[in-house]
Order: C-alpha cells, then structure tokens, then sequence
C-alpha cells in the first residue's frame, strides 16, 4: 500500500546560516601562498618554506576548530609513492578532518589539493604560490569546515587537504584507498580544484557560473554492467551525474549565487583530478572548476604576467562557490545514505512497479520520475516502505528513482530503477 509521508522541514532556514566570508578566505589564500612553494617534492621538515609547513598550518587550523566546538578530530595518513614524476619515491601526507556525525562509517568528503607546481613539474625550489591551484580549494575547505562545525549531522564530513596531485593524483588516491580499505560508505565527493578566478586568459570575465563535472556510467563498472545500464537508460543518471544534479538543485536556491554548469564528462577534456581515483572505485564524486580559467596562470614560473598569485583571484567569488559546497554538504550529510538498489518492472502494463532495499536510519522514501526524454525529475511521491506500484505511469516512456529521507526532510541522492541482478 502506498502512502503518503508527512516529512516535518526542520532544517534551519538559509538566511539564518553563516555565509563563507572573502577575507577569510583570502587571508588563508595568502597564508598558504607564504610558504613560497608547496611542491610535493619540496621540503617536509622546513618549519616555514614547503608542502611540510604548509600541511602543518591546515592540520593546526583544522584543530583549532575542533577545540572550538569539540568536534573535529585531525589526522593524517599517509604512504610512499613512485610514478614518472616522483621517480625517487615521495612520502604523501592527506591531512583530514574528522567532523564525527551519528554514523561514523558514512562520510561526505569536501577537498582541495595542498601542492602546488611552476612550468617545470619537478622544479621543488622556485617559488610556486599556487593561488588558484589550488590554495583556493584548501581556503574552501577549511571556510566550510569554520561553518558546519557549528552544526550537527547524521554523516561523518572529512575535510580533506590533498598532497601530490600535480605529481600524479596520488593524495586522492591514498583517500579513495583508505576510505574502501576502511569501509566507508560514500554519499559523495566534492573535489574543489581551481575555484577562485572570474578572469580568463583573453580577458573575459565569468562570474555568474561555476562548471561541475561529472561522470555518466561508472569507470568502476564491469562491460557487462555498464552494458545493463546501457539497456536501463540509465547513462545520465550514475551516482556521480546524480550527485551533480543534487548541486545544480541545491545552488539554484541560493540568493545571489551562481548557476552550476553542469559539464557531462569527468574532468575538463583530457584532463583529471583528484576526485578520479574516487571515480576508479565506484564512489560518486564531482569535481568544482571556475567558469572560465586563466591559463597564464596555471603551472608557470613567477615572471611579467604570468603566475597564480592571489591577485588574479575573486574573493567574493569563491565565497559563492564555497556556499554551494557547504549548502550540498549540510543536505547530504544529514540525509540517509541512498538505497543500494532500486529495481522497477512493468513491461507490458500502464503502471510501474517499484522496490528497493531499506535504508537504515531512513524515515522514508521518495520515489521520482520524469520522461524519458527529460533531464530533470518532474514527478514524485512520499512514502513509507520499501515497493510501491505507480499507476499510470508507463515504464517504457518513464525513468524512475528513489531516494532515502531523514525525518526533517533532507533527501539523499537519487538512485536509478532498473531490472536488477
């Protein structure tokens, strides 16, 4: 039986929440940019100059918070790693921290990577201030951090502060690593890498946007589940591509915020970053880039016009983009987790059945649709349970999903129907 589930909407209302403040992130912009480089390559031990006291500094601002409001817990991991830009072996250091929410093993992981590089990619000595790239990520993280620790969830939120990922993305890979090795439960990934410049190279301004990438079918799926998915219709809709959508969903109703734009690849054209080793493993994660890049400024050595120095960066802007992270965060990390499996039937019949797998912790469920040749849901339904039948609705002209709901409303991502096994 079908009904209805008056969710309570608890959540604190938008204009009562803290905004991200520019000058704070400027002032950990400039901060990170002090240590002269941050070159994975470069110093661990030098208590003012390299990647070492730049870890160092986030790891302490992260405890500062944690001692404000008891509940922030940092720790880093971390291993040796070898590619054709580390060929002598470099010790990579995460620093993370651990925001406890009631489930430990669920977590939602915000992150930008700490290094930074000139035009030589193994040059450890000259100045690499990496500005943009990306000490605004790291700004973002820790201004969201300052914010949701002053709140409650049901999620674990890692703040995560990346090395190594212009050496090889090897700092995102030692996270995907520990977060399977360990056994956590995934909701979602936000990779920030490049989210504070309004000014292109040729001088065009964007400042309304920002680009969210996202994968389509998943890299970690077997030919013969990638072709099921294929056979489902379910090519817009994987956990990374759901993901995005909640963001899109989540930024439009921010006052004075920015339109996300969304991008349906994984990463700018053959390119990638540090949420793709997240990507290899199955989980859903996206990565934030500014609407348009200023190319002058990415990877080059110090010199007349050329150089990621925090004077090519928008504060204001990177606040706005700091806002919608935190708006997704605060959503997913106090909703469940999303069902596991959702499996749809109907053929030869004017309704749709529906089941999925309970969600624990959930209050409920909701169940969307749309047509086949939409994007975007445009129907649903509330209910309690776990299988519904939904009459009239056609299951070869319709897509179905299900998400998972907290008992103030807050809605998980959404997962596909399709046939099963």
């Amino acid at each position: 039986m079908l009904r209805a589930l008056p969710f309570l909407l608890l959540a604190v209302p938008a204009a009562a929440q803290e905004k991200p403040d520019p000058e704070k992130l400027k002032a950990s912009v400039e901060k990170l940019v002090s240590f002269g480089t941050r070159h994975t390559l470069s110093s661990a031990d030098d208590p003012k100059r390299g990647i070492g006291a730049a870890r160092r500094w986030v790891g302490a601002e992260l405890a500062k918070m944690g001692d404000q409001c008891g509940c922030i817990e940092v720790a880093n991991i971390g291993r040796g790693f070898t590619g054709p830009r580390a060929p002598n072996g470099v010790e990579i250091v995460d620093v993370l921290g651990f925001q406890a929410g009631t489930d430990p093993k669920r977590v939602v992981i915000v992150m930008g990577h700490i290094d930074s590089r000139v035009t030589d990619v193994m040059d450890a000595t000259s100045d690499a201030p990496g500005a943009n790239d990306d000490a605004s990520g790291v700004a973002l993280v820790l201004e969201a951090a300052r914010i949701l620790s002053k709140e409650k969830f049901a999620a674990t939120i890692v703040y995560a502060a990346l090395s190594g990922e212009e050496q090889g993305l090897f700092g995102g890979q030692l996270l995907a690593e520990t977060a399977k090795a360990r056994g956590w439960t995934v909701s979602a990934v936000l990779n920030n890498d490049i989210v504070g410049n309004t000014v292109g190279t040729d001088g065009t301004r964007v400042a309304d946007r920002v680009r969210v990438f996202s994968e389509s079918l998943s890299e970690a799926d077997s030919i013969e589940a990638q072709m099921a998915k294929r056979n489902d219709g379910s090519e817009d809709d994987g956990p990374s591509r759901a993901l995005a959508k909640v963001i899109d969903g989540v930024a439009a109703k921010l006052p004075g915020g920015l339109d996300v734009f969304l991008v349906r690849r994984p990463d700018r054209f053959g390119r990638g970053g540090d949420h793709s080793p997240f990507l290899k493993l199955g989980y859903p994660a996206v990565r934030f880039t500014v609407g348009i890049e200023n190319y002058d400024a990415q990877h080059q050595t110090l010199r007349q016009g050329y150089g990621d120095t925090p004077d090519k960066m928008d504060f204001p802007y990177l606040a706005k983009v700091t806002a919608i992270n935190v708006a997704t965060i605060r959503r997913l990390a106090s909703a469940p987790a999303a069902p596991a499996q959702v499996t749809i039937g109907g053929a030869l019949s004017t309704d749709t059945s529906v089941k999925w797998a309970a969600v624990p912790g959930a209050a409920g469920y909701r169940i969307r649709w749309r047509r086949a040749d939409a994007q975007d849901w445009t129907g649903q339904r509330d209910v309690t349970g776990t299988e519904a039948v939904l009459k009239g609705v056609v299951v070869d002209d319709n897509f179905i999903g299900v998400s998972a709901l907290a008992a103030d409303g807050s809605e998980s991502l959404v997962t596909f129907g399709g046939r099963g096994g």
